[in-house]
């Protein structure tokens, strides 16, 4: 089978952690054909299909020369076994139209996961707002007004933009209310923009826990992303330590829940975010950490995702 990577340019791969390398590598290991290109290579015409110029590569197991490239063509994406679109976040106007030239493909007969609709229909902060009795206090609003009585009323809150990544403009906000009106004015831009805002909650000082689920079922072992130094950001861009564990049950009782849901709507791969006992994120755009989970805990990720795929398929 071929499958094609819709991602970021390959030369920009980290391939001692980058998860949608790890794919590819098992999908090969397989015996299964690797493609690849970027999203400003896929095009519509009028009349015809959807195509996109495609990179055929080969793994080649060399960390500094991770591919090799046999050939590059113009193909439909109705013509591959699957398409995986891994193009990371941020979730912005080029994403949005990729998504809509990825599902014109799909009514050409192409299977695309996660599927465009649903990468659409999931924003990734204000997913969780479906899931209430797994979510800490949480509003969503432009009103400053809102934000302060939020404040009044829980007193040590996480002010966080809707389409911020890898913790950027996250603000915790304690008792004294410091700068809470100037963080307020600088995320929602005098109420042109609208924030998220959540009671802290103060398990994440033993970590931000990454919890994937493939097929609607989740990986037993999490990646909890721990805050170092005086950061309260657990991220792995902002400097979070990853230390692979055992889901807890309450992680179980989350992933079990929303993993039967999430994938019937066509979202083969999620990493929920979950802090102490409670939902913070549903990412479905790239989630990540399949290598740092295998390395550590020596469950094979990648090896469970490919299943998948290739269950979906048949």
């Amino acid at each position: 089978m071929n499958l094609l990577f819709v991602a970021d340019p390959l030369e920009s791969f980290k391939v001692y952690k980058d998860t949608t390398f790890s794919m590819m590598r098992e999908a090969q290991r397989r015996g299964h054909r690797i493609s690849a290109c970027e999203p400003r290579d896929v095009s519509w015409r009028s009349g015809d299909v959807v195509h996109a110029r495609v990179r055929d590569i080969t793994l080649t197991g060399d960390e500094d020369s991770w591919f090799t490239e046999a050939d590059t063509s113009t193909r439909a994406l109705k013509d591959f076994g699957a398409v995986l679109m891994r193009k990371d976040p941020p979730f912005d106007s080029e994403y949005f139209y990729a998504t809509h030239l990825l599902e014109q493909a799909e009514r050409e007969g192409a299977r695309v996961f996660n599927r465009p609709a649903a990468l659409r229909d999931h924003p990734e902060k204000l997913a969780i707002m479906e899931f209430p009795e797994f979510v800490s206090p949480t509003l969503v609003t432009r009103d400053p007004a809102e934000v302060r009585a939020f404040h009044a009323e829980h007193r040590d809150i996480i002010l966080k933009p809707l389409d911020g990544m890898g913790g950027m403009g996250i603000f915790r906000v304690g008792a004294d209310g410091l700068n809470l009106g100037s963080i307020t004015e600088t995320l929602n831009q005098d109420g042109a923009v609208t924030l998220m805002v959540q009671r802290f909650v103060p398990e994440i000082a033993q970590g931000d826990k990454r919890i994937l689920v493939i097929g609607g079922k989740p990986v037993p072992f999490s990646l909890a992303r721990i805050p170092q130094g005086s950061e309260i950001r657990g991220n792995l861009a902002a400097g979070g330590k990853g230390v692979a564990q055992p889901l807890s049950a309450s992680d179980l009782r989350i992933a079990e829940a929303l993993g039967p849901t999430l994938a019937q709507r066509g979202l083969l791969l999620v990493g929920l975010d979950v802090i102490g006992d409670r939902l913070t994120e549903i990412n479905v755009t790239s989630p990540t950490c399949f290598q740092e989970i295998t390395q550590q805990a020596g469950f094979d990720v990648p090896a469970m995702f490919v299943d998948a795929l290739e269950a979906a398929l048949s």
